[in-house]
């Protein structure tokens, strides 16, 4: 799925859909921080590595397809969330704003 989330933010960059762009990049960002492992107790984040020395580096999480699929319904159920307040607010542009980000989001669920 993040490669095809890669390649499809490459294509909307190419052919400028910033709005497009955004979802994907906030799409992958929710893989990413999914794919982090959970801290450990306590280990804190300002942990002093020698990045030269390979130490820095961790394993990430690896993500079921169901999983992924969880975090994308999560985001979609977010910027839904947040129209249906805008539209309570009054703010209709931004609610269609984020309806139509929703929209883009749900193309990697079917």
């Amino acid at each position: 799925m993040k490669a095809r989330l890669r390649a499809d933010l490459r294509t909307a960059m190419k052919d400028r859909r910033t709005i497009e762009a955004k979802v994907i990049r906030a799409l992958i960002a929710a893989i990413d921080n999914a794919e982090a492992p959970p801290a450990h107790e306590g280990q804190t984040a300002l942990a002093h590595h020698h990045f030269r020395s390979g130490l820095a580096e961790i394993e990430r999480l690896l993500l079921s397809g169901a999983h992924v699929h969880g975090v994308i319904v999560a985001d979609i159920h977010e910027r839904e969330r947040a129209a249906a307040e805008m539209e309570r607010l009054g703010m209709m542009e931004r609610a269609e704003a984020l309806r139509a980000e929703a929209v883009i989001a749900k193309r990697y669920i079917d």
